[in-house]
This record gives C-alpha cells, sequence and structure tokens, in this order.
C-alpha cells in the first residue's frame, strides 16, 4: 500500500481539496512516481475555470489537475529497468514523461501519428475517488501505466528547469518541426508566456534570422528578449493589428514573418497573424483550446499567398528526450530557472491558482 495526497478537483469555481488516498499496489509494467515539481499549465486554470472541458476529452470528474511534471521512481513495477532510450531505471532515478499515452497499435500510432492515438489516455482525465487515485500531477505520487515512454533526467538539469520539459517545451519543438522552420527565416511568436518563451529560444536555436516577440506585459517582454528574441512588440504601445503587421513587415526587410506561433490563446490573435505572414507563411496554432470560439476570416488573403495553418495538439514522445538535450545544451545560455519562480507547497494550491490566474507569474510550480 502506498499512502499519499491528491489536491481532488471536482468541479470548476470549487476549491481544491487535499485527501489522502493509498494505492493498493504498482501493478507490472507500471511505475509509481513521487512527484517532485509540477508547474501550473494554462490548460490546467482553464479546466479549473471550465472553459477546457476535460470530460469532452472522455475525462471524468472528480480528478486530480496537473500534466507539466517532474519526479523520482519510487517503485518500479516488475519488468522494467530502463527508461526510453535504454538507461537504466532505479528507485530515486529523477524522470520525465509524456502525459499522454498511446497504444502503439492503431492506425495512427503505426502511421508515426503517435499524439493523435485513436486510443489515448492522459493525465488529468482519470477519477481521483477510485484506484489509482494517482492520475495527476498534483499530488503525491503519480502513477505512470504500462508501456509509458519515460525518459531520465539528467544530472545536470535541476527540476525547476526539467518541469517544463514535457508540456510547454516540447509542444513548441513539435511545432516549429512541423512547420520545418529553416536557417535565416523570419518568425513571430504571438504571446511571451511559458510557450512563447520556449518558443522564442527553440527558432533561434533552429536558425531563425529575426524572432520577433508580441505581448502586453512588460516583464515578459523583458523575459522574451533574455531569451533570444531580436525585437519584442508592445502592444500597449502599437495598439492595432494593422499597425502590428505592418511594423513585422518592416522588422523583415517588407516580406513578413516566414512562420507565426500563436500561443495567446485567443481566436482574435489568428486572424492578426495570418496577416503578419509573408508568401509560403506557415502559422503554426497552439493556443486555443477552448471549443466554440470562432473568428471572422477572409480565405482569398490566405488562398493568393499560399500560406499554411498547421494545428498542433500534443507531440510526437520521441520530442521529449530532444527537449531535455535542449535544456542540458541551454541551460547557462537562457534564465530557464524564471520561467517557473514561484514555488508554492500542495497545501497552498488554492493560492498557486489565484497567482496563476492573476498571470503575476509565468509559471507557478507546485512542489509536494
Amino acid at each position: 500500500m502506498y499512502k499519499g495526497r491528491i489536491a481532488r478537483f471536482d468541479e470548476p469555481g470549487k476549491p481544491f481539496q487535499i485527501e489522502t488516498v493509498m494505492l493498493p499496489e504498482v501493478g507490472p509494467g507500471e511505475i509509481l512516481i513521487r512527484v517532485l515539481r509540477t508547474n501550473i499549465c494554462g490548460s490546467d486554470v482553464h479546466a479549473w475555470h471550465g472553459t477546457f472541458a476535460t470530460r469532452g476529452l472522455g475525462g471524468q470528474l472528480p480528478t486530480v489537475l496537473g500534466h507539466e511534471m517532474v519526479g523520482a521512481i519510487e517503485v518500479l513495477g516488475d519488468g522494467v529497468s530502463a527508461d526510453s532510450n535504454g538507461k537504466p531505471l532505479a528507485e530515486g532515478t529523477r524522470v520525465v514523461f509524456p502525459y499522454f499515452y498511446c497504444c502503439h497499435t492503431c492506425r495512427n500510432c503505426l502511421a508515426g501519428r503517435r499524439n493523435a492515438c485513436l486510443n489515448l489516455k492522459m493525465a488529468m482525465l482519470g477519477r481521483a475517488d477510485e484506484p489509482p487515485y494517482f492520475v495527476g500531477g498534483y499530488g503525491d505520487y503519480y502513477l505512470l501505466p504500462a508501456g509509458a515512454v519515460v525518459y531520465t533526467v539528467p544530472d545536470s538539469v535541476g527540476d525547476d528547469v526539467a518541469a517544463g520539459a514535457n508540456c510547454a517545451l516540447s509542444q513548441v519543438m513539435y511545432g516549429l518541426e512541423r512547420v520545418d522552420l529553416q536557417l535565416g527565416e523570419h518568425v513571430v511568436v504571438q504571446g511571451a508566456g511559458a510557450l512563447g518563451l520556449y518558443a522564442v529560444a527553440v527558432a533561434k536555436a533552429r536558425g531563425a534570422a529575426n524572432v520577433i516577440a508580441i505581448d502586453g506585459v512588460a516583464e515578459r517582454l523583458e523575459l522574451a528578449t533574455a531569451f533570444g528574441a531580436d525585437s519584442v512588440i508592445d502592444l500597449n504601445e502599437v495598439s492595432t493589428p494593422r499597425d502590428r503587421a505592418k511594423t513585422v513587415r518592416a522588422l523583415t526587410g517588407g516580406h513578413g514573418a516566414d512562420v507565426v506561433v500563436e500561443v495567446v490563446g485567443h481566436p482574435s490573435a489568428i486572424d492578426e497573424g495570418l496577416q503578419m505572414l509573408g508568401q509560403f507563411g506557415r502559422y503554426v496554432e497552439i493556443g486555443n483550446i477552448n471549443m466554440g470560439q470562432t473568428f471572422a476570416f477572409d480565405p482569398s488573403r490566405f488562398v493568393f499567398t499560399n500560406k499554411t495553418m498547421v494545428g498542433v495538439s500534443l507531440y510526437d514522445p520521441a520530442v521529449l528526450s530532444r527537449a531535455l538535450t535542449f535544456l542540458e545544451r541551454h541551460q547557462h545560455q537562457l534564465p530557464f530557472e524564471r520561467l517557473a519562480a514561484a514555488s508554492y507547497s500542495l497545501d497552498d494550491i488554492n493560492q498557486a491558482f489565484a497567482a496563476a490566474d492573476g498571470k503575476r507569474d509565468v509559471r507557478a510550480s507546485i512542489t509536494p
């Protein structure tokens, strides 16, 4: 029996309840993770508000939210001895893992589209009132199912840096891979929260000649510059979409961006971003996860300029290994630690969500 706490989430608008539960056993192939740190991602805040309905993904309430995490192995189930790169695992080994799980046998998995698995399972979608209980990152433990992809965290990468790898960093890496960002291209990043800052850093690492970050919060724009942005556009100073599109064209020699990444999470940003694209530009849509929202769109501007829009949900699990390599190589050049500078205990999770909702922190974190 394994005893620990969870922050039970019963329904939007209600406070989290700290509850002590007991896991009967760790089955063959499973791994019990002792949670070291779990960030509060934007999707967690949306679920907390009820604007991102986990039930629509097959989830049930009550549940345990939290997915952007790093942990240490507490118990290895029978048959598990190495991570997905073949490195040996043992009690205490720090690991990260995709928070979603594919069957590896459906038509999408076999076609290499594992993030679109027809039998996909995910953290935050299991019930918190029945075993295994530890179904999300806001708890003392998290149970990895049999067959899950898992990677060892390099010793040189701290928990505060590693926690963002399995969601925000891997997501934008995958998005930029999907549109094949090339050396010397111009990139615009709409939004300088955690996803946007990672996007800036990854775009520069892939050889972008010019990365432009857009946001309305001065502290985030300063961080964007620290993460490698060549230029920033302050929404408070350049106040209309038309003027922002003109500014982007001026910063790109009149051509417009080759790639625009949307991580604002509001549909109004999409039409604006499309206007910033040049001929054959590629638009990476990541931020809009709330169902039912729309925007006005003139398709002729899309057609005549040969633009492409790519929707990005989750990522191929193998990207997470590359994300760890990225963090290991760049952690001393980029201020990753500033992304999750504020941490809260599990008992203070309601206070942490209030802070995250108020956007005072780029990424608040729970450290049980």
